[in-house]
């Protein structure tokens, strides 16, 4: 096989393929087989059709039909590979010529992965957030435990925010009661907003034993579309919070004092606001880096996913909004175009061990168990995909730790845990 690739535009290329016919002879033995157990002729099983009588009765032209489509795949992939063209969406395919017995010539055009100029990352300047623990930071801390070990006491009086309620809930649309749109006895902190849109609003103000009806777009229902949604409330509930004291420490800690568990609280808040700097510093570098180089963006692509998103939505009509979508989209190929070449020019690999601690983690985000979510990462063929963001990270991660970081205050930010590690094995390959 002979191929060659021209560029047509910083995201789109054309290979020409020249494949000979020993190359293609597979495949098409491969075809006459598969029609053998497909057509039925008398005096023949299936499966055992001479390739003279499938020559006759679906022609030779259909046996070749079957056996360029199976093959083009092999032949254009191996052509990608060859000429180092990185892939990224669906390939136009052109047969330029065909002889039979002879050799097989065909054009695949396709979108690519630019190539991008990166800049001298150590000529690069972040500034991020003073890391700063302030008595609000710490009081909330301190009120969420309180809160967790809070009591609840029924009362008679309005509700306000902050209380607890039980409520009943009947979403009706059109004057009919939506399949599902009975719920009874639901515990609800009013203010919390984690239920309908106008909840908290009707709630404030009632008693028990009282209603109030409201509109609402509800789940499943298009833009604009609203149901009404009645709210009874059968009980009202008022939190009593623990006091701030040694004998709170003790019953919400390991620690003996109050003064012990706020030095805790305040030591997991620095350390909390310091993984949150490093992220800032990722994000400020990934927008630097994209504000600093031209990023061409393939049209087809963009034009593809918008529609589908759109189609989904059932907003293909909604101009504003498919402004506002082709901007996300073009953000997210920016982002995905730029981690690439980062992880091209960085030579960035991926071991089993970076993949597994990744899908591990990931698997906590989803509430799922690692061997459901690897065979549901694996099914959906979605593997190579979280491969690509492992080496995105790492990759970023890596350069990161060449950028100068500093925060707004001028101190040097040491970012040298969010460099990635390696692993005893890596180190010694690496001295070898």
């Amino acid at each position: 096989m002979k191929s060659a690739v021209e560029q047509l535009s910083p995201t789109r290329v054309k290979l020409s393929i020249d494949v000979t016919f020993d190359e293609l002879k597979p495949h098409i033995s491969a075809a006459y087989q598969s029609l053998s157990e497909r057509i039925s002729i008398p005096g023949f099983r299936k499966g055992k059709v001479p390739a003279t009588m499938i020559d006759q009765r679906v022609g030779r032209g259909a046996v070749l039909d079957e056996a360029i489509n199976a093959a083009l795949p092999t032949f254009y992939s191996e052509a990608a590979k060859e000429n180092d063209v990185l892939v990224i969406g669906r390939p136009t395919v052109d047969i330029k010529e065909l002889k039979d017995n002879e050799s097989l010539s065909f054009t695949v055009e396709v979108d690519v992965r630019p190539d991008l100029k990166l800049p001298n990352f150590s000529q690069i300047e972040i500034v991020v957030d003073d890391v700063a623990v302030t008595d609000k930071d710490l009081q909330e801390q301190i009120d969420a435990l309180r809160a967790r070990f809070g009591t609840l006491s029924t009362v008679e009086k309005k509700v306000e925010t902050g209380d607890f309620v039980t409520i009943d809930l009947v979403a009706t649309a059109d004057g009919k009661e939506l399949e599902g749109g009975t719920a009874n006895d639901i515990s609800y902190e009013v203010g919390s907003a984690r239920m309908i849109d106008g909840l908290d609003e009707a709630l404030v103000g009632l008693r028990a034993n009282e209603s109030k009806e409201f509109s609402a777009q509800l789940v499943g229902m298009a833009e604009g579309e609203t149901g009404n949604v009645k709210v009874t409330v059968k009980a009202v509930k008022h939190r009593d919070l623990p006091p701030v004291d040694d004998a709170f420490a003790k019953l919400a800690s390991e620690f003996e004092t109050i003064a012990e568990l706020k030095e805790d609280l305040k030591t997991r808040l620095t350390r909390l606001k310091e993984m949150e700097q490093g992220a800032q510093a990722r994000d400020l570098l990934v927008e630097k880096l994209i504000g600093m180089i031209e990023i061409p963006l393939p049209k087809e692509i963009i034009d593809a996913e918008v529609h589908e998103h759109l189609e989904k939505e059932g907003r293909l009509e909604d101009d504003k909004h498919r402004a506002e979508v082709i901007a996300e989209v073009s953000q997210t190929i920016q982002r995905e175009f730029l981690l690439d070449s980062i992880v091209k020019a960085e030579s960035v690999s991926v071991n089993e061990s970076e993949l597994t601690e990744y899908l591990v983690r990931a698997s906590q985000r989803y509430g799922m168990t690692p061997d459901q979510f690897i065979k549901e990462v694996s099914d959906a063929g979605q593997v190579t995909t979280m491969v690509a963001e492992v080496a995105r990270a790492k990759a970023l991660a890596g350069v990161l730790g060449r950028v100068k970081v500093v925060d707004k205050s001028g101190n040097k930010v040491d970012l040298e845990a969010l460099r990635p590690k390696e692993t005893p094995k890596e180190a010694e390959a690496a001295a070898e």
